[in-house]
């Protein structure tokens, strides 16, 4: 047991570490073949900062535990939402005033009510993946779409001026590409092992393992990019990353770990992990439309965000052992 959690403290470490230098190299690769910089934010960024819960959730699906696959993509949604938006208030309210980034609430609720209606049966087969994919596969192109045909967002610039800052020649960026990747499977498997081995050991079932601590963990790659973004007064980018990341999660990361091996959801996903989902992201919704147009979520909006997620995780750890 004791190994097992060595695993999963080093593994949480070498996931967020690799998934860092992964997208770095990746980033760089991509502006060196001359890729825009706002591709490079919506695509490589975007995959790069859910790669941690793509990876584990793939690998927990191939060795079939849908539990922690599953876990892993909603608790990170509800840890994003809850916890990463929730501390960041309180740090600093974040003021909200782009239009993209509200439009982007909207269009997460219409995909959280279409994962939850695919939850009803029980069941995430493999068409139910290729719906997610083809919904995930749509929104990107119309998102590029639109972003080309547009005037850019704070998001083209910023994504522009952060790569440019690394310096990083095109050989190490290589490097970084091929070296996170490989580090970044390798910190997955022994994170997954490490989650299994401990969630058998104390009876805890795998989907609670990857609500807690395993979403957590696949998660500090967003706490990171938000607390940065607030240090810089870059409020969109803050509620961006969180919004991306679920969106992210909700499509691709459970549809590649549908589509890899189907998964049997247990009826507590839907009526409890769901049900905080959509009734976070509505909340989400509230905060940022305002009253008077201009969304604002300050540290008592945020106090709440983080009661509920505290509230969560101790009910979810107490059934455990009730």
């Amino acid at each position: 047991m004791t190994l097992a959690f060595v695993a999963l403290i080093a593994g949480l470490a070498l996931l967020v570490w690799s998934a860092d230098k992964f997208v770095d190299g990746a980033a760089a690769t991509a502006r060196y073949a001359g890729m825009p910089p706002l591709l490079i934010g919506m695509v490589i960024i975007g995959f790069g900062t859910s790669a941690p819960e793509m990876v584990v959730s793939a690998l927990a699906a191939s060795q079939g535990n849908p539990g922690l696959a599953l876990g892993n993509a909603y608790g990170s949604n509800i840890t994003n939402i809850a916890l990463i938006l929730g501390l960041t208030a309180l740090i600093s309210p974040i003021a909200v005033a782009s239009q993209v980034v509200r439009k982007e609430i909207p269009i997460l609720l219409g995909i959280t009510l279409l994962s939850g209606a695919l939850l009803i049966d029980g069941h995430l087969g493999r068409t139910d993946a290729a719906i997610l994919g083809v919904v995930f596969v749509a929104l990107m192109g119309w998102s590029i779409w639109a972003g080309m045909n547009g005037k850019g967002d704070a998001l083209d610039a910023e994504t522009e001026e952060d790569i440019e800052s690394e310096g990083m020649s095109l050989k190490l960026a290589l490097f970084w590409l091929v070296v996170g990747l490989v580090l970044l499977i390798g910190a997955s498997r022994l994170l997954v092992w490490g989650a299994v081995t401990i969630a058998q050991g104390f009876g805890i079932s795998d989907l609670v393992i990857g609500l807690t601590i395993v979403a957590i963990g696949t998660s500090l790659p967003e706490l990171a990019s938000s607390l940065i973004a607030i240090r810089k007064n870059e409020h969109d980018l803050a509620l961006g990353n969180v919004l991306g990341s679920n969106l992210f999660n909700t499509l691709a990361v459970v549809g590649i770990a549908a589509g890899i091996h189907p998964l049997d959801v247990a009826p507590e996903v839907l009526s409890r992990d769901w049900s905080l989902m959509m009734g976070l992201t509505l909340l989400l919704l509230v905060m940022c439309l305002g009253r008077k147009g201009q969304g604002r979520i300050n540290r008592l909006e945020g106090g709440v965000l983080l009661s509920c997620f505290v509230g969560y995780t101790g009910w979810l750890l107490t059934s455990q052992f009730i």
